[in-house]
């Protein structure tokens, strides 16, 4: 009986698809799909100096004063979650936003886009949910916009924010302005609001609750500059996760970017529901948690005033800024191998904001 030869290669794992001519899923999962989009289809069209900048705010000078502006769309699945739902996800998205660059919130908007069909009694949740979120942050929600579409054109409710805030005297941070020898913090664990959604999507059940980290961040950074004039950036990890935050700011410094896998702090059961499921923590998206790149002479006094704030009780020192290859992540794992940290090439967890 003759011997049927098998080729090797039509059973291996085909490289990532990373070029498009229609939008996936994945063009919005923060990776290098989103990056993609923004370099190929709207910087070459929109670019000016502030928009140049890729931080998640612009910043602009208006009459004295500085100016902190920025948008958000949320097309959360499901609506409501463990920690929250999508009203209350897009006032902290949104002052979070804002706070990464320094900028104390003050003005929201909210755009409402409904479909044909949807309880109002769930609206008025939702509604009820914003209205919390924004008077505990101390915003308001000063204009806003309603639509319907046709039934089963809209996923119940998308939601889309903008925000306003002022961004106190000589504060300018922004992700370019990372530099070797600088310090990288994490405000805490990563990987809780994407596990909730996932698990409350699928219907997984696990021993111990996961629950969203949503929260507004404002509060936090304003201690932090009260303590230290030596913050270069911040970002909330969300699409991406951790990664994606990190890889943004080594790419728009022009530095690399070494962290240790020990000191990331991951609760346990994320840690479990991410090894069940295949997914790496760094790239599981957080909507209650900032990293920031400080100068080592102010990483003490940041630290401590994250870690006396209510939100930042598990915040840790976990990396470094080099002056290595140009954009380059890499992690120190726990058997002492280093690998790279990319950004992702699609997308593992769509719709979590």
């Amino acid at each position: 009986m003759s011997e049927t030869l098998l080729d090797p290669f039509a059973f291996s794992c085909p490289a990532p698809v990373t070029s498009h001519d229609k939008i996936v899923l994945g063009h919005g999962g923060g990776g290098w799909l989103s990056a993609n989009l923004l370099r190929d289809v709207f910087l070459p069209l929109f670019s000016n100096p502030t928009l140049n900048r890729l931080d998640d705010q612009a910043l602009l000078k208006i009459g004295g004063s500085n100016i902190a502006f920025t948008t958000d769309s949320f097309v959360v699945k499901p609506l409501f979650f463990p920690g929250g739902n999508i009203g209350s996800l897009a006032v902290h998205g949104t002052v979070n936003d804002l706070a990464m660059g320094g900028a104390t919130p003050l003005f929201l908007s909210a755009g409402f886009i409904l479909e044909e069909g949807f309880p109002l009694a769930l609206l008025q949740k939702i509604a009820t949910s914003m209205a919390d979120a924004a008077a505990a942050a101390g915003v308001s929600i000063v204009t806003g916009d309603t639509k319907v579409v046709e039934r089963g054109k809209g996923d119940g409710v998308y939601i889309n924010t903008t925000g306003i805030g002022l961004v106190r005297p000589g504060v300018a941070l922004s992700a370019c302005r990372a530099k070797p020898g600088d310090v990288v913090i994490l405000s805490g664990s990563i990987g809780d609001h994407g596990t909730a959604i996932l698990a409350s999507r699928e219907g997984l059940d696990f021993e111990t609750a996961i629950v969203s980290d949503s929260a507004a961040l404002h509060g936090m950074v304003a201690a932090m500059l009260d303590v230290s004039s030596g913050i270069r950036c911040m970002r909330d990890p969300t699409r991406g996760g951790l990664s994606s935050a990190l890889n943004e700011i080594a790419a728009q410094s022009g530095v690399s970017i070494e962290i240790e896998e020990r000191r990331i702090p991951v609760h346990e059961e994320v840690r479990g529901a991410c090894e069940l499921l295949g997914l790496d923590p760094l790239y599981v998206a957080n909507e209650g948690k900032l990293t920031a790149i400080v100068s080592p002479e102010s990483a003490e006094y940041v630290l401590a005033a994250i870690r006396n704030h209510p939100l930042g009780h598990e915040a840790a020192v976990i990396g470094v800024v080099k002056d290595g290859a140009p954009g380059m992540v890499t992690v120190r794992t726990s058997f002492g191998s280093t690998r790279i940290v990319d950004l992702l090439p699609g997308d593992q967890l769509p719709r979590i904001c």
